[in-house]
């Protein structure tokens, strides 16, 4: 916290900590070091007003802002732990949050704003914390002019800050007492509150924003991930603050007003480096150049790819044509448990080889091994298998909240003496590593991890649907999109509505971008003898290799794999005409 704030405050108070990227284009607020720290000891005193206390629980459901920041801030500050909660997710995903991790108290906006919608988030709040008892109060800041219900635990949250005293002496805090928990997606359905703590974390964060990207004093760094995400937490917030950054925190999208967005912006504010996620590189990269070369990007230095293995053409179209072939591109490796960028192109010597779409070389402190199916490490180059790292490192999660039995057995159990990173992994003949993406049920939609579990399980909410199981299957712009196969209760003509109701349970169960693209009714699933479903076959089927289709001799009735392509094959015709 003293980190982030203070020691900036005291060197340099005028420096801008934040350029907050509104919305509408052309209105960004820049606040620095000295506004920053005030806004989060005003807002700590109003936490600490209303009971929260070093330990303590605060779920955070905001857009991203600099107040949003202050509220990740103050809870450090005071020894609170937050967990932050993606402004996308629905009532359920919120209420499921905030019931695992015990929270007391929610910090959210009346409204977020976004592609110029507006977002109904007091709403969302008020629906989930009807079923959380642990949530006393409810802050609300105002992002729109709007007014929204104000119930007895709800707290104007700007009004009591003016109130409150600017000065806020930071808790004392053990090197590995908490410092936040953020929810990821796991193969099994239920999310799990990964717990990250004070010091490993922070000095794991600073030192690869430092490194991976050559931040330099003065530079304007720009991340667009949200704060709901790990990225944000460590490269938009604690990583750059750390290093006395300035740090660009863009609430908008990449297509609004128009594709040209995030270029205007790097023109604008003379960002230095753009880090952001291969999914909206190929969002932009089908409306053409003329959106990137209508603006001046000459500020730019370093490019950075995030969320998901970034595939050769927009990796391509990302060096060539946004940084006109002369950025440096880190395409970097990491995760939620990792803390902090673990496999990435620099650091490395001076102008080092980079090679198209590959992580190559392991951060300072980093050990990658790979392991084949019967757990001995894997020698040599050319080779590839599961992704284990072979010593521990200061950004590595200690524990899944509540449940320290699930850390053990998610990343411990598989390679006893290694972390296993749920990866599967490429070593090049010149001992580079290129990760080849998850070896487990879950999948990556537009960089967003979810198991398919997950889904499976809203689904299975649904009257008329005992069976379902989803797969991923590659998509052009969100790299993987969720293919649904169910089974019916009975023959039915309410097909199409069957499949539309399933669509809003997973809108409403988990979040919009969960929702599967395809749904196929099929008259059984693949099943062992031991009934569990072969996804590994239903894979196949939708990626179209059914000639290849391996060891079917498991299954209970071998005869389920030709009527499951028969579907497929008539789904697939009368969907093209």
């Amino acid at each position: 916290m003293i980190n982030c704030l203070d020691q900036h405050v005291e060197k340099s108070p005028d420096r801008v900590a934040l350029i907050w990227e509104r919305d509408e284009p052309g209105t960004a607020v820049h606040v620095t070091y000295r506004e920053l720290q005030d806004l989060t000891c005003r807002l700590a005193n109003t936490l600490k007003k209303y009971g929260i206390q070093k330990g303590d629980r605060v779920a955070i459901y905001m857009s991203v802002s600099p107040l949003s920041v202050a509220a990740m801030l103050a809870c450090a500050r005071i020894g609170a732990v937050h967990t932050v909660v993606f402004a996308g997710f629905s009532a359920e995903s919120l209420a499921g949050r905030i019931m695992d991790s015990g929270c007391k108290a929610v910090i959210t906006y009346n409204q977020g704003v976004r592609g110029g919608r507006t977002i109904e988030l007091k709403a969302t709040v008020d629906e989930a914390v009807k079923n959380c008892p642990s949530i006393q109060h409810v802050f609300v800041a105002q992002r729109t002019d709007n007014k929204v219900h104000m119930g007895d635990r709800d707290i104007p949250l700007e009004e009591e800050m003016t109130k409150a005293d600017p000065t806020c002496p930071p808790e004392s805090m053990d090197s590995e007492d908490v410092l936040f928990m953020l929810y990821t997606s796991g193969s099994t359905g239920k999310p799990k509150g990964i717990v990250h703590t004070q010091a490993g974390y922070l000095l794991y964060a600073a030192l690869t924003h430092k490194y991976v990207f050559d931040y330099q004093q003065g530079d304007v760094f720009g991340c667009v991930a949200d704060i709901g995400w790990i990225t944000g937490h460590s490269y938009v917030v604690y990583g750059p603050l750390c290093n006395g950054a300035t740090s660009v925190l863009f609430e908008s999208t990449p297509v609004y007003p128009d594709p040209g967005r995030y270029w205007e912006v790097v023109q604008r504010l003379k960002i230095n480096q753009f880090y952001g996620a291969p999914t909206a590189i190929r969002l932009l990269l089908n409306y053409g150049e003329e959106w990137v070369k209508k603006y001046d990007r000459s500020s730019l230095r370093v490019l950075g790819s995030v969320g998901e293995p970034i595939n050769k053409e927009a990796w391509q179209w990302f060096y060539q044509v946004v940084g006109e072939g002369r950025c440096t591109l880190v395409d970097t490796w990491w995760q939620t448990e990792t803390g902090g960028i673990c496999i990435a192109p620099r650091p490395s010597e001076e102008k080092a080889e980079i090679i198209p779409a590959m992580a190559m070389r392991p951060f300072f402190g980093i050990v990658p091994v790979l392991m084949d199916e019967n757990g001995e490490v894997i020698e040599g180059n050319d080779v590839s298998g599961a992704l284990c790292i072979a010593q521990p490192w200061p950004g590595m999660a200690r524990t899944i909240h509540g449940d320290h039995q699930r850390f053990i057995d998610a990343y411990f159990k598989a390679y006893p003496g290694y972390f296993f990173t749920g990866d599967g992994a490429y070593r090049c003949p010149k001992g580079y590593y290129q990760i080849t993406g998850r070896m487990d049920d879950v999948i990556n939609i537009s960089g967003h991890r979810l198991g398919t579990a997950e889904i499976e399980d809203a689904m299975a909410d649904h009257p008329e649907v005992p069976e379902t199981a989803v797969v991923g299957y590659p998509h052009k712009i969100k790299g993987e999109g969720a293919f649904a196969f169910i089974v019916l209760k009975e023959q039915t003509a309410r097909v199409d509505h069957i499949k539309e109701e399933l669509k809003a349970i997973v809108a409403s169960r988990i979040a919009k971008y969960a929702v599967p693209d395809h749904i196929l009714v099929v008259k059984r699933l693949p099943k062992t003898r031991s009934g569990k479903i072969m996804r590994r076959l239903l894979r196949k089927v939708v990626t179209e290799q059914s000639s290849n289709m391996g060891d079917v001799t498991t299954l209970d009735d071998p005869s389920v794999v030709k009527e499951i392509l028969d579907a497929y094959q008539k789904y697939k015709e009368k969907n093209s005409s």
